[in-house]
C-alpha cells in the first residue's frame, strides 16, 4: 500500500503525507482502500488513469472530500478467500466437507486468538518491522536506518544497492544504484546524503517518510509485544477470566488511541461470580497512557519492556514527532457473516457427503467480515490449524 501511495504521489505532484486513509492493506491480495488526497482535484486523476492501470491499480469513485481520513476510523473489513487443495489431516477418515464445516463452526462460535498477522512484521524478511520500531523507541537512530536498509539474501538491484550501503556507508553512491521505483529507499538515501549517517542526522532522515510510516514501525514493536503477551496470558490462565484481568464493558472499538474509560479491572468477587467471559478480556498495546493487568500478565509486561530497555516514557518520541499513547485489543475475536462452499477445482460444488468426483482437488471458497484490525490470515490459521 505504501508503494502504491509513493507512486501516486509522484504522478500527482504531491507528497505521500498528503494521502490519508483509515487502515492498512496487504500487499499479497486484491484490496480496496478509501483515501483522501489533499491539493488534488478529481479531474487530475483522470490525467493519470492509464498510467495507474499499467501499474495494476485502479482508481475509482473519485469525488471531492471535505476532510481527511484517520487511522482507526475503519469499522471492519470484508474478505473473499479461496483456499486450494483442501485435504484432511493424515489418518483422518472423516469426509473433507465434514471436517471443513466443523472447523468453521468452531471458529464462528468460539472465535480465534486475535494475533497481529505476520504481514504486520514483514514475514520472511531478514529484518522485521518491529526491530526497526524498537530501535526508534530507544533513540538508536543510526541503527534504525541501517536496519531499514538491510538487504535480503537475494541478488537483485535493490539488494545489491543496500549491500553496498552497509559495506561503504556511501549514501550518494547507493542512491545512484537504487532503482527508481523504490521511492521510500531513495527518499531516505537522499536525506542521508544531505544530513549524514550520525545520530542527529538520522533523526532528520526519518522525516523524509510520512508520519504514518514512522508510526507504523513503532506500532509494529507494540504489536509484537502484544502477540507475546496474549500467548503468555492464555498459557497462564487459559480461557478463565481472573482477578486483575482487563475487560471491555462498553462498545468502543479496538485500537482507539486514547484513554479508554470502558476498560475495567476485574475484581476477585467478579472472578468467583464468572461475571465476564474471555470475549470481553483485552490486553494493552503498549504506550504511555494504558493500564496494565494487575496479575501475572502485568508483571510479564514490565519484565519484557525492561528487558528491551524501555520504560513508559519511552513511548514519547519528540525527536520524531511521535506520541504513542497505546490502546486495548480483545484477545479473542469472532468472524461475522461467514459463508462457505467446498468446490472441485473445476468450479462445481462437492457432493453432500464431501467427496469429489474423480478424485479432483478441492477448494474452499469462504467469505466473512472481521472487525477493524483483525487479520484474515490468523482467522484461517485457526480454522485450518496450520500457519501458512
Amino acid at each position: 500500500m505504501f508503494e502504491a501511495i509513493d507512486f501516486l504521489a509522484a504522478k500527482l505532484g504531491v507528497t505521500p503525507a498528503d494521502f490519508s486513509y483509515a487502515g492498512l492493506k496487504d500487499k499479497k491480495a486484491v484490496t480496496y482502500q478509501a483515501m483522501v488526497v489533499r491539493k488534488v482535484t478529481p479531474e487530475r486523476f483522470k490525467d493519470i488513469e492509464k498510467i495507474v492501470e499499467n501499474k495494476r491499480m485502479n482508481v475509482f469513485n473519485v469525488r471531492p472530500a471535505s476532510e481527511a481520513l484517520r487511522l482507526g476510523q475503519l469499522q471492519g473489513n470484508h474478505f473473499d478467500i479461496v483456499v486450494r487443495d483442501v485435504r484432511s489431516q493424515p489418518g483422518d477418515s472423516a469426509p473433507v466437507a465434514e471436517r471443513v464445516l466443523e472447523a468453521i463452526e468452531t471458529v464462528k462460535n468460539k472465535g480465534f486468538v486475535n494475533y497481529y498477522g505476520p504481514q504486520r512484521f514483514g514475514k520472511g524478511k531478514k529484518v522485521h518491522t518491529d526491530q526497526i520500531g524498537l530501535a526508534l523507541l530507544k533513540n538508536e537512530m543510526v541503527k534504525s536506518v541501517k536496519l531499514f536498509l538491510t538487504p535480503e539474501d537475494v541478488d537483485d538491484p535493490v539488494n545489491r544497492a543496500k549491500r553496498y550501503f552497509l559495506e561503504t556507508e556511501d549514501a550518494k553512491g547507493t542512491l545512484a544504484m537504487m532503482p527508481e521505483f523504490k521511492v521510500r529507499e531513495r527518499a531516505l538515501l537522499e536525506s542521508l546524503r544531505r544530513f549524514g549517517l550520525t545520530e542527529e542526522g538520522c533523526k532528520d532522515v526519518w522525516f523524509c517518510l510520512p508520519y504514518a510510516m514512522r508510526m507504523f514501525y513503532v506500532h509494529a514493536y507494540s504489536s509484537q509485544v502484544w502477540n507475546e503477551a496474549v500467548s503468555y496470558r492464555l498459557g497462564a490462565y487459559g480461557s478463565r477470566v481472573v482477578a486483575g484481568d482487563l475487560v471491555r464493558v462498553g462498545h468502543a472499538p479496538d485500537e482507539r488511541e486514547q484513554s479508554d474509560t470502558s476498560v475495567h479491572l476485574v475484581t476477585k468477587e467478579e472472578e468467583l461470580a464468572n461475571t465476564y467471559t474471555i470475549h470481553q478480556v483485552v490486553l494493552p498495546v503498549p504506550g504511555y497512557n494504558v493500564q496494565y493487568p494487575e496479575n501475572l500478565v502485568g508483571r510479564w509486561y514490565q519484565e519484557l519492556l525492561s528487558r528491551d530497555g524501555l520504560q513508559t516514557c519511552s513511548f514519547r518520541l519528540p525527536a520524531l514527532a511521535l506520541k504513542v499513547p497505546g490502546c486495548y485489543r480483545h484477545i479473542v475475536k469472532q468472524p461475522h457473516s461467514v459463508v462457505h462452499q467446498l468446490l472441485e477445482d473445476q468450479g462445481s460444488a462437492v457432493r453432500a457427503e464431501g467427496t469429489a468426483s474423480g478424485g479432483a482437488p478441492l477448494s474452499l471458497k469462504i467469505s466473512f467480515d472481521l472487525d477493524a484490525s483483525c487479520y484474515a490470515t490468523v482467522c484461517l490459521w485457526e480454522m485450518m490449524k496450520h500457519e501458512g
